[in-house]
């Protein structure tokens, strides 16, 4: 290329005022063309040259690597001189810093030919366009990283109320959501959509609930959104959400102290079961009848504490722990656990058989499950708040909880519902139930296939108002009812 030819080339290629190569270089300016590899291929093509673009260290980002005077290139690098030329060995070097947020870059271009005024704007140019692409691509990366620690840090929030830390949760969100947990009680929501758009399904709950609410990417399963807020407006807000979004749905809680989020997080997410049922694809959990309501109080605190006496003897950080990983455990898989805790499934799993070894229990038998869960329960609940257990209150077994002419009634009542279908729902459920809701060991004791059983299971939901296939506070409620009308076998307790 000659000095001639540049000059000609710029002459031919002008358009109303903009050399074609400027235009050219604009190009790489837009949404679809930012990467700077391609905008150092094509400053290559240019000005009929190699170019090469180091970072500060002298790592080449982009281009063809070049040989070069590192004692030079290390001043521009350093800011000591902006720019510099050289010329040798039949070669023709242009050095050019580039400046960005988090440092500086050195381009380099060598030609065979002397750089005339053509190739010296293209060059400069050059240097600004990758300039602007490298802040851009950092403040984006900066924006992301903000973003991921913000939910991060939201996360953490939540685990930290699923245990029941209410005060280092309010510690850590008092930084950046000043008073966002300043009020006693708040409601849960969980929004159910497709996974691949939960993370604008997630953008559009902070915006929509203007900070108010904390909004969490649910760990465990990928197209949940979990929503806690102290505001009566959120509803709304969220509902608003669904109506716009196809095959959204939103499940929400009841009113609960933030010490209770795990127990309104269950009834979220029972909730949600429901709406995915309702024209308005929404549900709030219904405050319904609950059989330890129809407990003795005092009885009842009393049998709870006697079934879980052997886990006092344990440090009381280590107490707490083991409670507070056994009661989400028997809500949610381990892997689930974990990840709403955020330790390991087998830290999990670890606690669990911990749990399961000091209380003399089989957590693969769905009663024990039910009765543990309805103890653990009874305990941080302290029904209300109407203190500890009462020591002068008779020292009562389940087996007489259960047989209580209001909770037997109850249990009749639910049960009942099933009796009219003449596949014998009920019988399929008793007996799925005792087999540790297994459809194959089901199947088999009743002699049929293991899809009809989960059929079975399934249909039996809207008539008890109930999730059965996922273990959790329906299920052990249904369980409890087979215990108190004698159809299911009641779990022997060391502590009983």
């Amino acid at each position: 290329m000659t000095g001639g030819k540049d000059t000609a080339h710029g002459t031919a290629t002008e358009t109303a005022g903009r050399p074609g190569w400027a235009r050219e270089l604009l190009e790489h300016l837009r949404p679809a063309g930012r990467d700077v590899r391609r905008v150092v291929d094509w400053l290559a093509g240019a000005v009929d040259a190699e170019a090469a673009l180091r970072d500060g260290a002298g790592d080449l980002l982009a281009g063809a690597p070049l040989p070069l005077d590192e004692a030079l290139a290390a001043d521009v690098a350093s800011g000591r001189i902006a720019s510099a030329a050289w010329d040798g060995d039949g070669r023709h070097l242009r050095l050019v810093r580039i400046g960005h947020p988090t440092g500086a870059c050195v381009l380099a271009v060598s030609r065979r030919t002397p750089f005339d005024r053509h190739a010296s704007d293209v060059v400069t140019h050059t240097a600004q366009v990758i300039e602007l692409l490298l802040t851009a691509h950092e403040t984006e990366a900066a924006g992301i990283r903000l973003r991921r620690a913000t939910a991060d840090l939201r996360l953490a929030i939540l685990q930290l109320l699923m245990v029941e830390d209410t005060v280092s949760a309010r510690r850590v969100a008092a930084g950046l959501w000043p008073g966002l947990l300043d009020a006693e009680t708040a409601c849960v929501y969980v929004l159910e959509s497709d996974p691949s758009v939960r993370d604008r399904l997630a953008a559009e709950c902070i915006e929509r609930t203007q900070e108010e609410a904390l909004v969490v990417r649910c760990p465990a399963v990928d197209g949940h959104v979990i929503v806690l807020s102290p505001r009566e407006a959120t509803a709304a807000d969220l509902r608003s959400l669904v109506g716009r979004h196809p095959d959204t749905f939103v499940g929400g809680s009841v009113w609960q102290s933030l010490a209770r989020t795990a127990t309104a997080y269950g009834q979220a997410v029972s909730a949600l079961a429901v709406a995915r049922f309702r024209p308005d694809k929404t549900a709030v959990y219904a405050e319904r009848t609950h059989p330890e309501r129809l407990m003795d109080p005092a009885a009842l605190r009393n049998w709870a504490a006697r079934v879980l006496r052997p886990l006092d003897a344990l440090p009381h950080h280590t107490r707490a722990e083991l409670l507070a990983t056994t009661r989400l455990g028997l809500e949610f898989t381990a892997v689930a656990t974990a990840k709403i805790l955020g330790v390991s499934r087998n830290t999990v799993r670890a606690r669990m058989d911990r749990a399961e070894s000091m209380l003399g229990v089989d957590f693969d038998d769905v009663t024990v499950r039910a009765v543990v869960h309805l103890a653990l329960h009874t305990q941080i609940n302290l029904l209300d708040g109407q203190g500890p257990a009462d020591s002068a209150a008779s020292a009562r077994r389940l087996t007489e909880l259960l047989s209580a002419p209001a909770v037997s009634s109850w249990a009749r009542q639910l049960l009942g519902r099933l009796d009219p279908d003449p596949r014998n729902v009920r019988r399929t459920l008793r007996t799925w139930i005792a087999e540790g809701a297994n459809a194959e060991r089901a199947a088999q004791a009743l002699g049929m296939h293991a899809q009809t059983v989960r059929e079975h299971v399934r249909s039996a939901e809207p008539v008890l108002e109930r999730q059965l296939l996922a273990a959790g506070t329906d299920l052990y409620e249904v369980a409890l009812a087979h215990l108190a009308v004698g159809d299911l076998e009641q779990p022997l307790f060391a502590g009983e």
